[in-house]
Parts: structure tokens; sequence; C-alpha cells
């Protein structure tokens, strides 16, 4: 169980200022994350510390994470908005 101020602080840093991140990681924290093992809540949170600009070109498909655990949480989160 997720406590509620863990899913606060993560809204708030899920919060980037950059609407095409913002429209990603803000629903993904609220209707995903909860559900995650312990493992891939840990990925999340590296996720989040990594540059914006880092993560809107993951995001963006223009390139790819050289990590290959934070390039599958990026694949995670863009399954979850991507019909295929």
């Amino acid at each position: 169980m997720v406590e509620q101020v863990e899913l606060n602080r993560l809204y708030w840093h899920s919060r980037r200022g950059m609407l095409e991140l913002d429209v990603l990681l803000v629903p993904f924290v609220k209707d995903v994350y909860p559900h995650l093992d312990q493992a891939d809540r840990d990925l999340y949170v590296r996720l989040l510390e990594c540059e914006d600009q880092d993560m809107f070109g993951w995001f963006m498909e223009r390139n790819e994470s050289q990590d290959p655990e934070l390039q599958r949480m990026v694949r995670m989160i863009l399954d979850r908005v991507q019909p295929k």
C-alpha cells in the first residue's frame, strides 16, 4: 500500500512544467503508480530524477534512454496512452 504522503510528493515531482510531460506523468502517478511493485516504484522515482529534455526526447520517441530499465518505464508509460 502506497502512503498518501508519498503519492502527494510524487504528484508534485511529476508536474514538470512541460505540458507534454505533465499529461503523461501526472495521470500515471495517480492511476498506475499505486499498483506497481516496489522495484517499478523505485524505477519511476529514478525516472523523475532525469532531465526534462531527456525525458521529452524519450516520450516523443525521438531517442531512447541508454538505461534499459529506464526505457522500460518510459515504454510502460507510453503504452498506457498509445493504442496498439
